[in-house]
């Protein structure tokens, strides 16, 4: 048995809350819990420390956070809220003197090459980030000595990674969960799932459909991330939730034991 820690970077949609020039009541929310940056966790496991995504606020996450170290980072897809802050991995290898291992699908990947070719070129520029690709060889695979599990959810037309080790799993941006993979899901005692807003919408779940999930699998606990301004404020909403079930925030820490 071994402790594994999930420690929530950030809890936000694309946008983050608050929301540039909006000024609705929870973009002006005095609450703490209420200001999200973009989704990214770290996952810590026997001595290794797996982040997973790289959005824009990476930098600020990290320091904010106090992590000084990584063993290698884990990208659920690519879409920019999710890998626009690979660059600041740059200050994480100047401080550990190696490249960064990244791990992905091929199409996420490809786009990594494409995005920061600057980091890939023969001839680079100095200080740029080294970064090592490497594809996700298929439903199961050990990063830094961790064994996880692969689980396949679409966002929309896309296939996005999430991830299980154990008894937690890592889900975000689904918006369907086939019967296999969610047959995978079983038996958790933790499960992180996105909850965008209220209203539906067509690439995210929405509240009521990540609920349904929820009752579908009967974890032990839950926590919903990458929550947009528009599914509410998190004292309004935490009264409202099944007694198993919670937003998350930034800071918090989930532990759970496999």
């Amino acid at each position: 048995m071994s402790t594994i820690r999930l420690r929530f970077l950030g809890t936000g949609t694309s946008q983050g809350v608050p929301v540039v020039a909006c000024a609705c009541s929870v973009c002006r929310s005095t609450d703490p819990r209420d200001a999200r940056l973009r989704s990214s966790v770290l996952l810590s496991v026997g001595g290794a420390d797996l982040l997973i995504d790289a959005g824009p606020d990476l930098r600020q996450q990290l320091l904010r956070a106090e992590i000084s170290s990584v063993d290698a980072v884990l990208l659920t897809h690519e879409h920019m809220d999710h890998v626009a802050g690979l660059d600041d991995l740059r200050a994480l290898n100047f401080h550990l003197r190696r490249p960064m291992d990244i791990h992905s699908n091929a199409d996420t990947l490809a786009s990594i090459r494409r995005m920061y070719h600057y980091a890939f070129a023969e001839d680079r520029y100095p200080g740029v980030p080294e970064l090592r690709l490497h594809e996700v060889p298929g439903d199961r695979m050990r990063v830094a000595g961790v064994d996880l599990e692969v689980i396949t959810v679409m966002h929309g037309r896309m296939p996005v990674l999430g991830f299980r080790h154990g008894p937690l799993a890592y889900i975000t941006d689904a918006k369907w969960i086939a019967p296999d993979q969610l047959d995978r899901l079983r038996g958790l005692e933790v499960l992180v799932i996105n909850a965008l807003r209220i209203k539906e919408h067509p690439t995210h779940l929405n509240l009521a459909e990540a609920l349904d999930i929820v009752a579908e699998l009967a974890p032990k606990r839950t926590y919903f991330t990458h929550i947009s301004h528009l599914l509410g404020r998190q004292a309004d909403l935490e009264r409202t939730l099944p007694p198993n079930v919670q937003l998350a925030v930034d800071g918090l820490e989930v532990l759970a034991e496999g």
